[in-house]
């Protein structure tokens, strides 16, 4: 048989026309009927033990080799956004308010075409395979789900490795492909505060309990607290995104309230923030007479790349493309990623690949996320043939 790369290149049409099928249907959340047919059919005819999650509209496929051996995971996560494309594509989302803003859908048709030469290859192959079409990504915690449901154990053992790509639409350039050992994307967790106070006229402040200027001086607190109570070197973000209270200019609120978003790069500091966030919150309330409520609510935790797995993806993509085609992300991104629930279990690399359209800028180009967001399709084959080199050459691998 010939190289991976040439044979996801001449897959080239099947995995840009399944690409653009999810892109033109989105759909939200855990579970994706349309999106899961989709890849049901993409499936169909391979020597695959394919299942469907039972609480959520997954896809879990194995390939089991010709010769017995170890297990690696390939994951590729398959929910859109609730955001409205003004991408200006051709095949622009159809579904109003509703666009594959994060790229999932170029994961998905990576992982099928994936699937697809990895089949072709299966008498030569020594161990399994397991390819995980994951709901819920976006905030949902889908990976945790089929955790639960099984998907590290189908094979009847735990991969030895698992691997995740992850198109970005900015900063990288087009083609390349990037990752670090060690923390690679923050734990993102919530903060939810409510103040308690007693309402009354704006004009006699004293008669009542104001919980305004309380809340305002929480916030900026904890912005002090960031800087004085942590690491530099091991950073933590506070961001306030919501802050309500009050209905009218003359009227003293009975409470207020914020939500926020807390990042963290180490177990050690998100259990930290946590306890001393909660701490400043109560004890300036406290000092204002009021009493606060405060709840700290755990969300994704730290995606942790495993060193090793990451060089050893680092010298597949330098066999497969050339060692021109790999770059090592020098700092973790504040973002977060519900492959980290794998990565807590299973070694393994989530590797970002440069998805920005020839001919723009990747510093100025929309990021992902944005409403105007593009993922180049000509970066769709390399990703594929790097799927399947990284089972490949890890199953093979002593």
């Amino acid at each position: 048989m010939g190289s991976v790369q040439d044979e996801a290149k001449a897959l080239s049409d099947e995995i840009i026309d399944l690409r653009h099928a999810i892109h033109r249907e989105p759909e939200i959340g855990l579970e994706l009927p349309k999106t899961q047919q989709k890849v049901l059919a993409a499936l169909d005819g391979l020597p695959l033990e394919v299942t469907s999650g039972r609480a959520l509209s997954s896809v879990t496929a194995v390939l089991r080799g010709g010769r017995p051996g170890k297990t690696v995971l390939l994951r590729g996560d398959m929910d859109a956004l609730p955001v409205t494309e003004r991408s200006g594509l051709d095949y622009t989302s159809q579904i109003p308010g509703v666009m594959h803003a994060c790229g999932h859908d170029t994961h998905v048709a990576m992982l099928a075409g994936a699937a697809k030469l990895l089949a072709a290859r299966r008498d030569e192959i020594a161990g399994n395979v397991i390819f995980m079409f994951q709901p819920g990504e976006e905030g949902l915690g889908g990976a945790q789900q089929m955790i639960e449901e099984g998907v590290l154990d189908v094979t009847g053992e735990r991969p030895v490795a698992a691997y995740a790509l992850h198109v970005i639409s900015d900063e990288i350039a087009p083609g390349v492909f990037s990752s670090r050992g060690g923390p690679v994307l923050a734990a993102s967790d919530s903060l939810e505060v409510t103040v308690c106070g007693r309402g009354g006229h704006g004009s006699v402040p004293f008669r009542g309990a104001d919980p305004i200027p309380a809340i305002c001086e929480i916030v900026t607190a904890l912005q002090t607290m960031v800087t004085r109570k942590f690491d530099v070197f091991d950073p933590v973000v506070i961001t306030v995104g919501s802050l309500h209270a009050g209905t009218a200019r003359n009227v003293i609120p009975d409470d207020a309230s914020f939500l926020a978003t807390v990042r963290t790069l180490s177990p050690q500091n998100r259990e930290h923030v946590r306890d001393a966030s909660l701490t400043l919150v109560r004890q300036i309330a406290a000092a204002h007479g009021l009493t606060a409520k405060a709840e700290y609510v755990h969300g994704y935790p730290v995606t942790m790349n495993e060193p090793a797995e990451v060089t050893f993806a680092e010298g597949v993509i330098a066999d497969t493309f050339g060692e021109s085609r790999f770059e090592r992300q020098e700092n973790p991104d504040p973002g977060s990623e519900d492959f980290s629930y794998v990565l807590e279990q299973v070694p393994g690399a989530f590797i970002s690949l440069g998805a920005c359209p020839p001919g723009v800028d990747p510093d100025t180009a929309p990021s992902n996320h944005s409403a105007e967001a593009v993922f180049d399709d000509c970066v769709l084959p390399d990703g594929t043939a790097l799927y399947a080199a990284l089972a490949l050459q890890r199953l093979a691998a002593p």
